[in-house]
């Protein structure tokens, strides 16, 4: 298991590598640069003005050039400093928001595990039952139904006909006044209405996932054998058929994992959460490229953690892979 997980450490190196290249190369080919936006609007602003701002954020050399400094800053766990007006380090920016978008994320995956798998179960051992058929239906529901609209419509009803939950922010006007316990709450209560929303189509397709991979395992014949043997329903399914239909699961959930940011830019942006969807959707509107790099290096990291987090919990699952 050590020499798995450090060969699987070791090629995550070139692997960053070729991701941050790629990104690096593609942003800089979109039209438009940072010195646009700061000269476009200035009738004062010329050629002369635009040539000394793109010395100074050394957009004048070479993209080989710049993308071996952005790299000798990386090493450093540097990412520069942003091209907005505050001028503050990008790490310093993407520091103040990761911990919300992780909250948010992990929030909703757990609550996407904690109801999906048992409704994937149920659904695939009472097969055609009038539960399995209903699940069904609210399945190809929350497959249809655009998050976005969703949370616009939910926003609409229970934040602002019902008044239940707030409808943007984390926090209330006078958070600094409350005490501890009341803090935690209205945290929580600003979250409830995101996290719902963010699981609710997740939840849809792992327990689709689920429900698949349970009704292919208890077809085996191990399980004809294990309830020959006289073992309770239980039993059976959750030691020895639950494991095995979980290997997919676990890929799934390793490879969406990238989703966190990406899934954030759309609920942080409709529900004005200060998070890393947020500041992406900010750094990409003002071409803010170490901002955007900065942010990118993050969602690599996150890609490939996740891959290795779902190779790990194969080797934890299956005794196979793991003596491999």
């Amino acid at each position: 298991m050590l020499f798995f997980l450090t060969k699987r450490l070791l090629m995550m190196i070139p692997l960053l590598l070729g991701i941050t290249l790629i990104s690096f190369v593609v942003i800089h080919l979109a039209p438009g640069e940072p010195t646009d936006l700061q000269t476009e609007l200035n009738p004062d602003a010329g050629v002369e003005l635009k040539t000394r701002l793109r010395a100074q954020y050394g957009l004048d050399k070479p993209l080989a050039v710049q993308y071996g400094l952005w790299v000798k800053r990386l090493v450093k766990l540097d990412f520069g400093t942003s091209f907005s007006q505050d001028h503050r380090p990008v790490w310093d920016k993407i520091i103040e928001r990761l911990p919300i978008t992780v909250l948010i994320n992990v929030l909703s995956v757990t609550l996407i595990m904690v109801v999906a798998i048992p409704i994937g179960i149920l659904s695939a051992t009472r097969r055609n039952s009038s539960f399995d058929r209903w699940t069904t239906v609210l399945v190809f529901i929350g497959f249809a139904t655009p998050s976005f609209w969703l949370a616009l419509l939910l926003m609409d009803y229970l934040g602002v006909y019902l008044g239940w939950f707030p409808v943007s922010g984390i926090k209330s006007l006078g958070f600094d006044y409350l005490t501890t316990g009341q803090q935690v709450w209205d945290v929580v209560h600003h979250l409830l209405l995101p996290v719902m929303v963010s699981a609710f189509g997740g939840l849809a397709g792992f327990s689709r996932y689920m429900r698949s991979n349970m009704l292919e395992v208890i077809q085996q014949d191990y399980i004809l054998t294990a309830r020959a043997k006289g073992l309770s329903e239980w039993a059976v399914i959750g030691r020895h058929a639950l494991r095995n239909a979980l290997l997919p699961i676990i890929t799934i959930l390793g490879l969406s994992v990238p989703g966190l940011i990406g899934g954030s830019v759309i609920f942080e942006s409709i529900f004005a959460i200060p998070g890393m969807g947020k500041l992406f959707y900010d750094g990409v509107m003002m071409r803010d490229y170490p901002l955007i790099m900065g942010i990118l290096v993050i969602g690599a990291v996150l890609t490939l953690v996740g891959n290795l987090l779902a190779d790990l919990g194969y080797a934890v699952a299956d005794p196979r892979i793991r003596n491999g």
